[in-house]
């Protein structure tokens, strides 16, 4: 079958194409069977009516609807491949004729994945990051390692911010209790950003065994409808004020902090190298990100359709609902507990889905352009990445791709650290002259 691909504009065509006899034939033998299952003829039992006598009585036209239906779908891939193109949404389909004894014509209206015309993308110049870790970095984690192993210890002193209070609370709005403004020995750390805004405050400088009445007014996009803008009090009785106590700065506190380590010089000096580790994940990241950024704007794409970037909304939601529902939470529970809906979410999704969909398309024609392909042995290697990142057998996750979405995953892999590879970070004068060197 020779098909016949007219091009319309950017992303739509025609496909006309044909059925011939021989196949007509089979597809008219496979509906006869279908329909005679059901057919009650005087003199034959049910389902067993003969073909001349169907077609003497029905005429053999009545079968060609379902006919077509059998064969079109394999008749329209064919046709596609014949005339080499990447349809993205179903085709409008039009029959032209279908005349009894001649191949059948069939018009498909397509949209096709647009042509990428590439701009520059290897050698971009993107961002100088910075890479150096100086001393105040290494302190203020030596710091935060403290803060977390501080102790709690009960104060006589008033509470300040980053104190533990424990506390008694009821909140009444026009004098009556609402649901969820109460509770009975509550931890709250005051400066935490726990509670609504300005409940935390008042209670700084108060005492254990103080009442203290604090008055609030709710946000007014506060998640539950009920409350929103509206002024509330809470009556509050503090039953202890804890103060953080940090442990002494020595090697005792590095070997607490560390088992891998015997003294605080050596804490420090781990906690520097994490850092560059760290810094430099970080910098690859973002020239990774800003090299492919600058690929995609260098490359033209007339027009991308619409069904592409619907395609991705999903791809996006049905990613999340899945991670969300492997932690056992149902979409209702997401929903009712964020306060959010479905279309909401898709909302946040179609946000730059189409941005999405132009760097997909981009990668895909760098990976065409550069002919690039998957090895044995990075195929081998990407099961094993994944079997180990979804915690299952190496055979299950081989059943669950196929070879075409293995390899143009790992192509895909391939053509962004091409770009990145390639990428020159250049120095922004304007910026901190922190970032001129990567020493430490």
């Amino acid at each position: 079958m020779t098909a016949k691909w007219n091009k319309k504009d950017a992303i739509t065509g025609e496909l006309t194409f044909e059925i011939d006899q021989k196949h007509i034939q089979d597809g008219l033998d496979q509906a006869f069977l279908k329909v005679r299952k059901n057919i009650t003829v005087p003199g034959f039992r049910k389902g067993k009516i003969t073909r001349p006598i169907f077609n003497k009585m029905y005429g053999e036209q009545s079968l060609y609807e379902d006919a077509l239906n059998i064969l079109l779908p394999d008749a329209y891939e064919a046709a596609v491949t014949d005339a080499d193109i990447e349809p993205v949404d179903q085709p409008q389909i039009a029959i032209e004729k279908m005349d009894e004894g001649k191949p059948w014509e069939i018009k498909a209206t397509v949209t096709v994945k647009p042509e990428v015309k590439l701009g520059d993308y290897k050698g971009v110049s993107v961002p100088k990051q910075a890479k150096r870790v100086y001393a105040a970095d290494v302190d203020k984690q030596i710091e935060d390692m403290r803060q977390k192993m501080a102790e709690l210890v009960v104060s006589d002193e008033p509470a300040k911010k980053g104190d533990t209070v424990v506390i008694d609370y009821t909140g009444t709005i026009d004098g009556k209790e609402f649901d969820g403004g109460s509770a009975k020995n509550y931890s709250l750390e005051l400066g935490s950003g726990s509670f609504i805004p300005g409940f935390e405050d008042q209670l700084i400088g108060h005492k254990s065994g103080e009442d203290v009445t604090v008055k609030v007014t709710f946000p007014e996009d506060y998640q539950a409808d009920e409350l929103k803008g509206k002024d509330a009090e809470f009556a509050t009785t503090i039953h202890e004020v804890k103060v953080k106590e940090l442990p002494e700065l020595d090697d005792e506190f590095a070997k607490d902090a560390d088992e891998d380590v015997e003294t605080l010089d050596d804490l420090k000096k781990k906690v520097r190298e994490d850092l560059k580790a760290k810094k430099s994940q970080e910098a690859q990241d973002a020239i990774e990100e800003a090299a492919i950024k600058a690929a995609t704007e260098n490359a033209t794409i007339e027009q991308i359709p619409q069904a592409m970037i619907d395609t991705e909304i999903q791809q996006q939601m049905d990613q999340f609902m899945g991670n969300i529902q492997r932690q056992g939470i149902q979409p209702e529970m997401y929903y009712k507990l964020t306060g959010t809906s479905e279309q909401q979410l898709r909302d946040q999704f179609a946000g730059d889905a189409e941005t999405r969909v132009k760097t997909n398309l981009v990668l895909e024609a760098i990976v065409a352009k550069e002919d690039i392909k998957a090895s044995d042995e990075e195929i081998d290697s990407e099961l094993d990445k994944l079997a180990k990142d979804y915690g299952m057998e190496k055979d299950a996750v081989r059943k669950a791709l196929s070879d075409d979405m293995l390899v143009h995953d790992i192509s895909m892999q391939k053509a962004i650290a091409l770009v990145r590879d390639s990428a020159v970070e250049v120095k922004d004068d304007k910026k901190d002259s922190k970032t001129e060197d990567d020493k430490d």
